[in-house]
């Protein structure tokens, strides 16, 4: 497997954006994610979006982080916030998750952001599975979903 970064707007990404929107509206009953997402906030150095591809060159799992400040929507001065993670069905249980987890923490440390936030939902226990075993702890919630009753907040320090 190789992982590359893409910008968000990449037809590969919008694929897999594609695919895992599809993938919260069948947990969820609703239409997916309706979070803002814009490609300029994933490009370095305010973010960065990778997708890892499969020795035919297809695209199979993805993720992206994208600087967050003190706003109304309760982040923090220095987070930078884990979007879009996402594995194809045909290649989960291979590792690719954790591998770019690793990579996206990596460079929004080297960015300078000093904690790493991330909203999942209950309905997602292979993500809070990750999470969990990756460091990640329950924090208060944040952004879009921070009402919400499935949401689930969780943080790393960088």
């Amino acid at each position: 497997m190789k992982i590359r970064q893409v910008p968000f707007d990449h037809p590969d990404a919008v694929k897999l954006n594609d695919q895992v929107q599809a993938e919260y509206a069948e947990r969820y009953g609703d239409d997916g994610d309706a979070t803002h997402l814009d490609a300029w906030m994933f490009a370095p150095p305010v973010g960065l979006y990778l997708i890892a591809y499969d020795e035919r060159d297809r695209p199979v799992a993805t993720g992206g982080w994208r600087t967050q400040d003190e706003n109304a929507e309760a982040y923090s001065d220095g987070d930078a916030e884990l979007k879009r993670m996402y594995v194809v069905p045909e290649a989960r249980g291979l590792g690719l998750a954790r591998r770019i987890l690793a990579a996206l923490e990596e460079d929004a440390r080297a960015a300078g952001r000093v904690r790493m936030v991330l909203e999942t939902g209950a309905k997602q226990p292979e993500a809070v599975s990750l999470y969990a075993s990756s460091g990640y702890a329950p924090c208060a919630k944040f952004g879009y979903y921070r009402f919400h009753d499935l949401s689930l907040c969780y943080a790393k320090a960088l």
